[in-house]
């Protein structure tokens, strides 16, 4: 066996990349839960091989070298994951109907810890919160699978060109040449920009506490004050998506008036404020509801995405099960 696993610490020195490689393949595959298990895949390959790896390339390049295969293998299937917005039109509220889509269809959430390796320099860390931004990653999925990773790795993780001809096992040129169109691909579907909030700044707590208490109070006027006049809502596994105040506070004072009497607990999801939304239970309390993630923009808020699925999202984010009255 190798002098990595002789040493004792092979464990150690592979568990030290687990944060950044799934980042990598959550921008990859647009989901948590694949990305992480992508990861522990990479990690038995790498275990099972250990004795191939000839120090010809740094460990580091290696284990993203086989995440990249793992990943490629994975959407060799053929499916992109995507937001309610990238699959039918904004619709009016009084056209509005709840029609589910498998989970399968869905890009997810994903907690900042799982995917944002802790750095020293802020424009790094400010770089890799909008990188795994709902919108920036959804933007990605447009993208083929080797061009997705030639862009994550040279735009996003800054590898050479001549890195990533290595571990994709191309040329320069072909390297060069995916970028371009993937560039150019992202340039027809880019996201709209958010503000940086890595820390917060006082304007936006003093924001997202004017949002709770809107929320909570279950204040529509007070709400829409706080959104952007093109603000969109969205509620995966549902399709439905909404845009503009009217159609959102509609849809708040018709079917969503069961949100009335919610509590809503801080966290951070995919670089960007959060919320659990807890829901008042007839038995007593207040039970999952969703998660919400918000998008702000211009000291506003421009999108809330409420993720329905509590039973699979408030554990990873290790939210309680229940609210005590």
């Amino acid at each position: 066996m190798s002098d990595l696993a002789t040493a004792g610490d092979l464990d150690s020195r592979l568990e030290k990349y687990r944060t950044e490689l799934t980042g990598y393949c959550y921008r990859m595959l647009g989901s948590s839960f694949e990305a992480e298990d992508a990861v522990q895949d990479t990690m038995v390959r790498a275990w099972r091989s250990i004795d191939s790896f000839e120090g010809r390339s740094s460990l580091r390049s290696w284990l993203y070298r086989i995440a990249t295969n793992v990943c490629l293998d994975s959407l060799n299937a053929g499916n992109r994951r995507a937001r309610p917005m990238d699959l039918t039109a904004a619709t009016p509220v009084a056209q509005a109907q709840l029609n589910a889509r498998p989970e399968i269809t869905w890009l997810e959430p994903v907690p900042d810890g799982r995917v944002l390796p802790s750095v020293a320099d802020p424009a790094d860390t400010a770089v890799s919160r909008e990188t795994v931004r709902l919108a920036f990653v959804a933007a990605l999925q447009h993208l083929p699978p080797k061009q997705r990773a030639v862009l994550i790795l040279r735009e996003v993780l800054a590898w050479k060109a001549s890195e990533v001809a290595e571990l994709l096992e191309t040329t320069v040129a072909s390297v060069n040449s995916a970028l371009q169109r993937a560039r150019a691909t992202l340039a027809e579907n880019e996201p709209a920009a958010s503000d940086p909030a890595n820390p917060l700044d006082d304007e936006q707590k003093e924001l997202l506490e004017r949002y709770v208490a809107a929320f909570e109070g279950y204040d529509m006027k007070a709400l829409t004050a706080l959104l952007h006049e093109d603000a969109t809502m969205s509620m995966p596994p549902y399709d439905l998506w909404l845009r503009g105040h009217d159609d959102i506070v509609g849809w708040m004072l018709g079917v969503g008036e069961v949100c009335s009497g919610s509590k809503l607990v801080p966290t951070v999801a995919n670089g960007s404020p959060a919320f659990a939304q807890y829901h008042p239970d007839p038995e007593g309390g207040y039970s999952p509801w969703a998660l919400i993630v918000l998008d702000i923009r211009d000291g506003m808020i421009a999108g809330m995405d409420f993720f329905l699925d509590t039973k699979r999202w408030f554990p990873m984010f290790d939210m309680p099960e229940r609210l005590e009255a």
